[in-house]
């Protein structure tokens, strides 16, 4: 795409406000914000990923939502661990800086991490140790797409979508002139001190909109119940336990600031705003303190070098306009956001590698009017990307990618049934660096397809129907990873020669209510063609496990389920009991074995291999099975909770990967809400973490034999709400 895109974005956005008089929008059409007034409803909210409004009850896709008070309870440092307990999603885990969200068993590149509908900009799918750039604690909603939501977001979402909704560019007036919240809060796990605001206003005349926001965070290395190493490595290495090490995981402090300013035109039919944030963290990853061999035949091992840190830094600058009653169409909404990114691994004192990264995304949604009897949304997005890691160490060559995309969604009611259908054609190219690149740049043609079908059986039964067809291309480092990746301890091969992958998906869901009572339940297969996946070689190189990304196809089954109680006893206090447990099971679909060549560098020379790869089997670092329940309890100005979720024990491993064993996290919560004369609020609260302070071991994880996650913890705070 030519690189003057943008500006036509950005001119799409501003052009139809020239000859419009700046009139206040009517409150009613205002953005929600995120005040005392908080809703607790969660499947009521109306979904912002999808330009088609409807809440989470409303969709035949499956949709999560979280917001209001849930939210303050499970925001945690990592936008993965704050939707964990939501039923099919789990996080990742390198350390507490690092958790990205795995939805129904995808993960990396298959989820995409979305900043009110436009890619976070960082490369966190680049590497299991990088950070996504967007912070929970800021957010006002936050929504998890199930299944393929490469529909709306492109390749990268081949397995689902998170939406953080953070209303830092406002899209209405504010109820008052002047709202916002803010919060400090401390933990003794890991000595956390984090304190956040938040500011939006209206200016007196009621034409500009502002939103000025803020956090900061420390925490120190934190506490773990026993010794960093698992008993099982120990007990491989024929290691005796330190008791010097027992209690602290070393090396997994955070240090985090973010902010943002936001200002917007609000006009009778439409808005245009502006924005700048910054996103900048410091952490550490535990364990990974590695050695570098000297490639001198005979020559010693040089000492390992210090613990490894990474300082990440960002810069984000945003556009965002709105405009209805468009003659066929009923809304316009247009965003383009352009993100400038550096991330450096520290080694020591000594910098290892640095990557960065500058990208620019644009979207273009036209809501039309109905046509033959379907309401429908028509969009394009467009986006490139400036990739670079420079280094010793920089396993992957510099690269350029643009992706271009045109899509159409559209849902119609007849009586009982609401039919969803959506199509979208997308473009990808990689142009690599020549002179450090394994092969050629490619290009991919790819195309989604997708049904889903909503059936009120009556008042109390619905029933949902989905097929999808989707398409992924392989990222930059499937094809040209080549050498040592510090951050798993292993040498990485790509395989320029891979093609896209192909999702095939089937759902049926079931929902009942009656009164108090709640049930939800989902089965799913999905099939793969080419599914793109790193297999272990059962190669050891001086630098570690030889790795290579490689395809086969391959299949998925999983299932979810939920179901609440509300009831209210004779002392007038409101009760609730929720239970949820889901599964999913990942494994490549063939037979027999296949013969795979590779070629492993070594300074000036390279080792040639050729192994005979097992067409089956289970897929490595799957989520295990779990069930978790939970007792909501709230009287007057207290609420509280008790929880727990039971992970089981994960043996169902690919080849050269070990067993993990199961654990239980038991949570609880405890709040007082005081509504002042005034109209603010204030709250305090506790939170108890991991309660039995049991030593757990995520599964998904590398680190999971040097990293546990925290042992028992207590957080607790003050809110104010004005």
């Amino acid at each position: 795409m030519p690189p003057r895109l943008p500006l036509a974005l950005a001119l799409a956005i501003a052009l139809p406000f020239a000859a419009q008089a700046a009139q206040p929008a009517d409150a009613a059409g205002a953005a929600d914000q995120h005040d005392h007034q908080q809703p607790t409803d969660l499947a009521g909210v109306e979904v912002k990923a999808t330009p088609l409004a409807g809440t989470a009850e409303d969709l035949a896709r499956p949709v999560e939502v979280l917001t209001g008070e849930k939210l303050d309870e499970m925001k945690a440092n990592s936008i993965g661990e704050t939707v964990s307990k939501l039923p099919g999603v789990q996080s990742s885990y390198f350390g507490p800086g690092v958790g990205r969200p795995i939805v129904r068993g995808f993960d990396g590149a298959r989820v995409q991490v979305l900043s009110d509908g436009l890619g976070s900009g960082d490369v966190s799918t680049v590497s299991v140790d990088h950070a996504v750039s967007v912070e929970p604690f800021l957010a006002d909603q936050i929504e998890v797409l199930k299944g393929p939501a490469t529909l709306l977001y492109g390749s990268g979402a081949i397995g689902g979508a998170v939406n953080v909704v953070d209303g830092r560019i406002p899209e209405g007036v504010t109820d008052e002139p002047l709202q916002g919240r803010a919060e400090l809060r401390g933990n003794s796990v890991n000595d956390e001190t984090t304190g956040m605001f938040r500011l939006d206003g209206t200016s007196s005349g009621g034409g500009f909109v502002f939103h000025v926001d803020g956090l900061h965070r420390e925490t120190g290395d934190y506490d773990i119940p026993g010794y960093p190493e698992s008993a099982q490595r120990m007990a491989e290495e024929g290691e005796t336990p330190d008791p010097a090490e027992k209690g602290t995981l070393p090396n997994s402090a955070v240090r985090t600031d973010s902010g943002a300013l936001g200002v917007t035109w609000v006009g009778s039919r439409g808005f245009l705003g502006v924005g700048a944030s910054l996103f900048n963290t410091r952490y550490g990853i535990p364990g990974a303190a590695h050695e570098h061999a000297d490639e001198t035949p005979g020559a010693p091992v040089e000492e390992e070098e210090g613990p490894v840190t990474i300082s990440m830094d960002q810069h984000r600058y945003e556009m965002r306009g709105g405009l209805d009653n468009l003659g066929p169409f009923k809304s316009l909404r247009a965003k383009v956001a352009r993100t400038e990114y550096t991330h450096t691994e520290f080694e020591g004192e000594e910098t290892g590698t640095v990557f960065e990264n500058t990208s620019t995304e644009g979207r273009v949604e036209l809501v039309h009017e109905p046509l033959l009897g379907w309401d429908g949304a028509v969009g394009v997005q467009w986006g490139q990307r400036d990739f670079e890691a420079i280094g010793a160490e920089a396993f992957v060559p510099p690269s350029k990618s643009h992706d271009a995309g045109l899509f159409w969604l559209g849902d119609r009611t007849f009586g009982a049934f609401k039919a969803e259908l959506g199509a979208r054609l997308d473009r990808n190219s990689i142009d690599v660096d020549q002179a450090t690149a394994i092969g050629p740049d490619r290009d991919f043609n790819t195309s989604s397809l997708s049904a889903a079908l909503k059936w009120d059986i009556n008042q109390s039964w619905h029933m949902s129907f989905g097929l999808d067809r989707a398409q992924r291309s392989p990222t930059a480092e499937e094809l040209y990873s080549n050498g040592l990746h510090v951050a798993t301890s292993s040498i990485e091969l790509g395989s320029p020669e891979l093609d896209a992958e192909t999702a095939n998906r089937a759902e049926i869901g079931l929902h009942w209510h009656s009164g108090p009572f709640k049930l939800g339940a989902s089965l799913y297969h999905v099939r793969y063609d080419d599914f793109i996946y790193l297999a272990d070689t059962g190669i050891e190189d001086a630098d570690g496990p030889v790795r290579v990304w490689t395809q086969d196809n391959a299949r998925f089954n999983g299932a979810e389920a939920e179901a609440s109680w509300n009831f209210a006893d004779s002392m007038g206090a409101d009760w609730e009991l929720r239970v949820f447990g889901d599964m999913v099971r990942g494994e490549l679909s063939g037979s027999g074995t296949r013969e795979l060549s590779f070629s492993v560098p070594h300074g000036d020379h390279s080792d040639d291999y050729t192994i005979d790869l097992a067409r089956g089997g289970n897929l490595p670092r799957i989520a295990p099975g779990r069930v978790g329940g939970e007792v909501r309890w709230e009287r007057g100005q207290w609420r509280a909770s008790l929880g727990a979720v039971r992970y089981a024990k994960q043996d169902d491993v690919a080849e050269f990967e070990t067993a993990t064993p199961g654990y239980t996290l038991v949570d609880a919560h405890v709040a007082w809400h005081a509504d002042t004369a005034a109209g603010n609020a204030w709250e305090l609260f506790v939170d108890g973490s991991n309660l039995l302070d049991e030593e757990a071991r995520v599964h998904t994880s590398f680190l999971k034999d040097v990293a546990p996650l925290p042992g028992r913890g207590f957080a607790f705070g003050v809110r104010a709400f004005f």
